[in-house]
């Protein structure tokens, strides 16, 4: 297994950088502040697929689409009427993105809201308990929202079909999964075990680094691969290590070499 020598290292770094403190500037922050899950999972949402470009920039806009839809999030949207959210968000831009995929995307999630009862519903009604991935419920949640948004999300909400590794969409799953000292969870229904890495650049030259992948693109594939070589050593929860293992490229009181160093004896320590 190509992990297993660095399974000690792994999870001593879990254990060091899995904490609050390590947390900014991190868009996961923005979903601290809302207790009720249902509001939570759109918070997330709303910060995942903006998490694209310079952090202070991602901050900066998911948070003001937040504020903007107030403290009720889920109730927000799910009242708005498509004109409303046009008038709202006539003025956002993030990047070379702009009301005209914004404000489909809420669409998008109200309908879901509507038909479903909640995102998290939504996903779960998706699962394949055949598959080890949540893949076919994250194909399902997307068409889902598509179905309101009428596929005008455009580079906003990526589609996982087409191979690409979908970064923003299998990092919202681990923050909606998964719970710990970072991540908040909310969606109970759904298992850690089937969550994919979010494969960015660091995380893919990470993973090249350790012999887990020889693929020099950060596709689906090359996910997948990354994904199941962290199975190997923690099968209930292959995502583990994915926080603490990015605060090394994004952290300026963190060493990016740490989980190489060797002592006297040539030996990982």
């Amino acid at each position: 297994m190509p992990l297993e020598k660095y399974a000690e290292r792994l999870e001593r770094l879990y254990g060091k950088y899995t904490r609050r403190r390590y947390v900014h500037p991190d868009p996961l922050e923005l979903l601290y502040g809302y207790e009720d899950p249902c509001d939570r999972e759109v918070a997330g949402l709303v910060a995942a697929l903006l998490a694209y470009g310079r952090v202070k920039q991602i901050l900066r806009s998911a948070s003001g689409v937040l504020d903007r839809l107030g403290p009720s999030l889920a109730r927000a949207v799910s009242d708005a009427k498509p004109a409303q959210l046009e008038r709202t968000f006539a003025e956002f831009r993030h990047r070379f993105q702009t009301s005209r995929e914004l404000v489909p995307l809420l669409v998008g999630i109200r309908g879901v809201i509507h038909r479903h009862g909640s995102l998290g519903q939504c996903f779960a009604t998706g699962a394949d308990k055949r598959e080890t991935t949540v893949l076919p419920a994250l194909q399902h949640f997307v068409g889902e929202i598509n179905v309101g948004a009428k596929g005008r999300c455009g580079h906003l909400l990526p589609d996982p079909a087409r191979g690409s590794a979908c970064k923003r969409l299998h990092l919202y799953l681990r923050w909606m999964v998964r719970r710990d000292r970072v991540d908040p969870g909310g969606w109970d229904a759904v298992s850690p075990a089937g969550l994919i890495v979010p494969l960015d650049t660091h995380m893919h030259r990470l993973c090249t680094a350790m012999g887990v992948t020889k693929r020099k693109s950060a596709t689906l594939a090359t996910a997948l691969e990354a994904t199941a070589a962290f199975r190997a050593i923690c099968p209930d929860d292959p995502v583990r290590y994915d926080f603490a293992l990015t605060r090394l490229g994004i952290r300026s009181d963190t060493n990016p070499e740490e989980l190489f160093l060797q002592n006297s004896q040539g030996e990982l320590h």
